[in-house]
């Protein structure tokens, strides 16, 4: 998985434009509150993570304050590597709570189907969170209650122009990039290392007599295979579904759940193995067909054709009742079997929204 693959190859890590957010979030708050802005700014992130960032910029005015930190992506091919980002934060109105804007550089949702509603900065609700914590942790430290008031503006800059280069305008999403990151960690591929500690992983489930394991796409996925069934055998497989179908032919395990978000799994419905967002795309068309053969009318079949995002169609077809999302799974696992070719092993394949819920289920073919 991540980690192993890190191991294998000596890559270096790095942090997403969230970490980067929320370091210059925090020492632009504690500078608001005492004057003096703390650089390098130590932040918290998910999984216990507590990494330090240099400041590259700092200003302190009357009722204002901005931080500023460069990206360092690591050894991964970012389009964001070297971007500026900025926190702005001004004190807000009583009881506002953290209130999040869109400076310069940063996109607004436009069309329905992402995790933000339409006008919202594009701040995702992960990074939104880890943001608005480092910001309260930097209250209580000030000695306030760690429940400010504050109204924080994040920039990057040149960021409509870096946006250009990513898949933001065909979403949606207009006026600059994303401020992403569930982990807060950048992890570059080493697409070698990774496959090779999908490999391993199968052999040592083999091995040690596993009859069921699981290969999970991201966090999400994962989290909902051990809530489905805990103390499964987990093989971190990312993107690279093909790396374990292809191996599963002459290695065979029993059972395997293939569980991921459903945009992902709705790419191997449709015969891709590779699901990274770089390499392939959600294919709309074949949605619509599989839309239409859950039984959606012409409407909503032309609705699904139309929207931005899988989300967006899987949740037009949940509205209409259709099951979009056990469709996908269904075309997700005949791909899969195909692929294996071996009845030694039973498929299943389950679709996740972004929150882990299940939308879609093609369960084994012997009793589950």
């Amino acid at each position: 998985g991540r980690e192993a693959q890190l191991d294998r190859s000596g890559l270096r890590p790095g942090w997403t434009t969230g970490a980067c957010a929320a370091a210059a979030g925090r020492a632009a708050w504690t500078a608001l509150l005492t004057g003096v802005f703390p650089d390098p700014v130590e932040i918290d992130l998910p999984h216990g993570r507590r990494p330090a960032f240099a400041l590259t910029q700092e200003q302190l005015g009357e009722g204002w304050t901005m931080a500023a930190v460069t990206k360092n992506a690591g050894d991964d091919p970012d389009v964001t590597q070297g971007a500026v980002v900025r926190a702005t934060l001004r004190r807000g109105e009583p009881g506002s709570g953290i209130v999040f804007r869109a400076g310069e550089g940063v996109g607004a949702v436009t069309r329905a189907g992402l995790p933000l509603a339409i006008g919202e900065p594009a701040i995702n609700p992960v990074p939104r969170h880890y943001i608005a914590a480092n910001i309260a942790a930097a209250d209580r430290e000030a000695g306030g209650s760690g429940e400010p008031d504050v109204l924080v503006t994040v920039s990057i800059d040149d960021g409509e122009t870096i946006a250009r280069r990513t898949w933001n305008p065909r979403i949606g999403i207009l006026g600059g990039l994303s401020v992403l990151g569930t982990t807060g960690v950048v992890v570059p591929y080493s697409c070698a290392a990774w496959i090779a500690s999908i490999h391993e992983g199968i052999d040592v489930a083999r091995a040690t007599g596993v009859q069921h394991a699981a290969g999970t796409t991201g966090s999400s996925s994962t989290a909902t295979v051990e809530r489905l069934y805990p103390g499964i055998e987990l093989l971190d497989m990312g993107d690279f579904a093909g790396a374990v179908l292809k191996y599963l032919h002459d290695h065979p395990i029993a059972r395997i759940t293939l569980c991921g978000g459903f945009a992902k799994m709705s790419k191997l419905a449709n015969g891709y193995l590779d699901l990274h967002s770089h390499r392939t795309q959600v294919d709309h068309e074949h949605l619509a067909e599989l839309a239409a053969r859950a039984g959606a009318g012409p409407e909503l079949v032309d609705r699904v054709r139309q929207s931005p995002t899988a989300a967006g169609a899987q949740a037009l077809c949940a509205e209409a009742g259709v099951p979009l999302g056990d469709a996908v799974a269904a075309a997700a696992k005949a791909e899969a079997q195909a692929v294996i070719d071996n009845p030694r092993v039973d498929v299943q394949v389950i679709c996740t929204d972004r929150g882990g819920a299940v939308v879609g289920r093609a369960g084994f073919t012997g009793t589950d």
